[in-house]
């Protein structure tokens, strides 16, 4: 901030509260502008993010996507893909660099995610971890909060890679996610390795939880009243972060997967992260929403009680023991989120095989 212009919302936010705020974009231009104007300390990187960055920044894109393809004379259109988003992500670590190697090593972080074809490969996830963890001092690893995806997270971190749990929405996610971690941790200090500047998260996806109910209540003829999908997310978040404090957990939750202010503003004053892409954040500043803690504030039990009793769902996300971890994989958000990373994946090879194997019918 020059000190001229007033200051934003999310500036305000992480000036006087221990919420920080990471960029939900690797785009070079946004990311910038979400650090200087916001105070932004972090941002992330998945399929989806890439492909709209390529379609936005199309000329660029494809000038990357040929030196790539001369650059690997035998690789598949995969295996560009990838390069790809390892060369963003890299780019975008080096913009954070600063705040990483000025703080504890929990901030200044580049978030990277393994391909979601991998979901149920733990091996493979965790060779895909380990690189990208290679690639830049400040990158911390997405890994999918699946079956597979919690096994790789353990070692993944007893290996020295900060994690970043993806494809997460519910309450037994997110404490199978901490608790491997955690043996991660203890692991790792107990064979004389350094953790102090490991900086683990655990990501909920609390708008795609809201978006999934949503869907439940159109295919099932479920009447609720509309405001209560606006606050499954929420709720479920709240009740995690009261939970990760009391049991001592050694990482940070990350709200993802924006929809409203309450996303945001209801997270507010917690040690935590909030992850709005850069269009949220100009709208959340140019709001009339207060910037006020209310992370302690619980959720109207009104509310919680006809969630529950009308989602089976919301159930399985609300209560510790709703869900299995053999049962994540099958859970509703997981597989919609999985299909759509996978179909974003799918977009990007598209968009490099129009380079590499051109239509010879197109003049």
């Amino acid at each position: 901030m020059t000190g001229q212009e007033p200051e934003s919302k999310l500036h305000l936010m992480t000036r006087t509260t221990p919420t920080a705020l990471w960029n939900d974009s690797c785009a070079l231009g946004e990311l910038r502008a979400s650090i200087d104007t916001n105070g932004a300390v972090g941002a992330t990187c998945n399929p989806s993010i890439v492909l709209n960055v390529v379609k936005k920044e199309i000329r660029a894109s494809r000038d990357s996507i040929r030196r790539l393809i001369r650059e690997m004379p035998a690789a598949t259109e995969r295996d560009i893909a990838w390069r790809f988003v390892e060369e963003m992500s890299t780019a975008a670590a080096a913009l954070l660099q600063p705040v990483f190697e000025a703080g504890s090593g929990r901030d200044g972080r580049l978030s990277i995610q393994t391909d979601p074809a991998l979901f149920r490969d733990p091996a493979a996830i965790l060779a895909q971890a380990l690189r990208f963890h290679s690639l830049a001092s400040n990158m911390i690893v997405k890994v999918p909060a699946t079956s597979a995806g919690i096994a790789a997270m353990e070692e993944a971190t007893y290996r020295g890679v900060s994690v970043n749990a993806t494809v997460s929405f519910a309450l037994p996610q997110a404490i199978a996610v901490a608790e491997a971690v955690e043996r991660g941790l203890t692991r790792r200090h107990k064979d004389g390795h350094n953790v102090s500047r490991m900086g683990p998260v655990c990501t909920l996806m609390v708008g795609r939880l809201d978006d999934w109910l949503r869907v439940v209540a159109e295919r099932d003829n479920v009447i609720a009243n509309p405001d209560v999908f606006d606050w499954a997310g929420v709720a479920v978040f709240k009740k995690a972060y009261a939970i990760y404090r009391e049991r001592g957990y050694r990482l940070r939750l990350l709200s993802a997967a924006f929809r409203n202010h309450r996303h945001w503003s209801e997270l507010i004053g917690g040690d935590v992260i909030i992850s709005p892409p850069y269009e949220w954040q100009l709208r959340y500043n140019a709001s009339d929403v207060e910037v006020r803690s209310r992370i302690g504030e619980q959720v109207n039990a009104a509310i919680v009680r006809e969630l529950e009793a009308k989602f089976e769902d919301f159930h399985k996300a609300w209560d510790e023991t709703g869900m299995r971890k053999e049962q994540f994989d099958s859970y509703g958000p997981t597989l919609r989120t999985l299909r759509q990373f996978s179909q974003a994946v799918d977009g990007l090879v598209s968009i490099i095989r129009e380079e590499l194997v051109p239509n010879p019918d197109v003049p």
